[in-house]
């Protein structure tokens, strides 16, 4: 599977700077799954859990207060107010 550099930012540091397969969360206008090769785009997320493929295959889930995600050709950014990994 394709990877993609994810970094999850918030006041308190980064939380996660790591290849990814993918990362869903909810943005303003819905439900949404970043992978590798997305258009670049820019979108507003609301509270919600975050669920992250790693390319072993297992998934790490957190939960973010909202934010932005920034999707560029070099790297995906969720910056957060707050992220808090689940147990």
């Amino acid at each position: 599977m394709s990877t993609f550099k994810l970094i999850i930012a918030s006041p308190d540091g980064n939380k996660f700077s790591e290849d990814a397969v993918s990362i869903s969360v909810r943005g303003t206008e819905g439900d949404l799954c970043i992978m590798a090769g997305h258009i670049p785009f820019i979108t507003a997320i609301k509270p919600c859990d975050c669920v992250i493929v790693m390319p072993d295959g297992s998934e790490r889930t957190g939960k973010t207060q909202g934010g932005i995600l920034t999707v560029s050709a070099e790297s995906t950014t969720l910056m957060s107010g707050s992220f808090v990994w689940n147990k």
